[in-house]
């Protein structure tokens, strides 16, 4: 009797698993920063749904939200929503489109781990970025030659960067832009005066994460999961999974798992955090 019994729970299991267990085959690409999440949630849904292929490319939002446009990818992943130009677009072209907040992103200010400055005010971080200030001896470092280094025009983080923390002001045109995040960190931790910004997931030891202060210095916080979900640290998105509706069917199974119980475990392990 007990066997039959568990002969019957064992197929049940298998029988549910069957059933929420599906294929997926699609493209995702875009966003740096979403880079490694989508990596790694796509590889433990692959794992779990035998024939499934997902391949994921970064490139930056802008490059992902056109690859969508032009139909070269099924999944757009973005550190930006989509601008008012691109909706339109996409009206135009008749390609009604779903938006789905997969996560949360602290963006972290790092510099040279041997850099003796350890917090900034917003308004000093649109001073450097802009290029106002260009010495650490003006924000009470060393007297050295600030260099910053920024994300290329068609990342998400750029632009999030400059609406946000430098008030939407313009970039110093000595700024070095880099093709990706990785790129950044290689830089920064590789120069003595450098500055730049990063997802939260990137963050490694070579390189030093600033305090960020948005009341003039009163406060100063550091940029951690979870300062971002007590919502202390000023710097926080939403980050963006852009599908057409028409390709629904084809990728919600994908979405929805990242969005799952386990799905947003992932997002927590992997250094983003989570939506629930």
């Amino acid at each position: 009797m007990k066997k039959l019994i568990y002969l019957f729970i064992a197929i049940s299991v298998i029988s549910t698993y069957a059933v929420k267990a599906q294929k997926v085959v699609c493209k995702i690409k875009g966003s740096d920063t979403v880079l490694p999440l989508s990596q790694k949630e796509a590889e433990n849904y692959m794992k779990k749904n035998a024939g499934s292929s997902i391949t994921v490319t970064g490139g930056g939002s802008g490059v992902g939200l056109s690859a969508i446009m032009s139909g070269t990818t099924d999944i757009a992943q973005a550190s930006r929503s989509m601008k008012m130009d691109e909706k339109l677009k996409m009206q135009e072209a008749g390609k009604a489109f779903k938006e789905v907040i997969i996560a949360y992103d602290a963006l972290a200010v790092v510099v040279h781990p041997s850099n003796k400055v350890s917090q900034l005010t917003r308004e000093q971080l649109e001073g450097i970025f802009t290029g106002k200030i260009t010495n650490w001896k003006e924000v009470g470092g060393a007297d050295l030659k600030i260099i910053v280094y920024s994300r290329e025009t068609s990342s998400g983080t750029y632009e999030f960067f400059k609406e946000h923390v430098m008030n939407k002001r313009n970039y110093a045109s000595s700024a070095l832009l880099m093709p990706a995040t990785g790129a950044v960190v290689q830089s920064v931790s590789q120069t003595p005066g450098a500055i730049g910004y990063i997802g939260l997931a990137y963050i490694e030891k070579n390189v030093k994460p600033l305090k960020v202060s948005y009341d003039k210095g009163k406060t100063a916080i550091a940029p951690s999961v979870e300062n971002a979900r007590n919502k202390t640290y000023p710097v926080t998105r939403p980050l963006y999974y852009y599908y057409l509706v028409k390709s629904e069917k084809q990728v919600k199974p994908f979405v929805d798992y990242i969005l799952s119980q386990e799905g947003q475990q992932t997002v927590l392990k992997e250094g983003y955090v989570p939506v629930k």
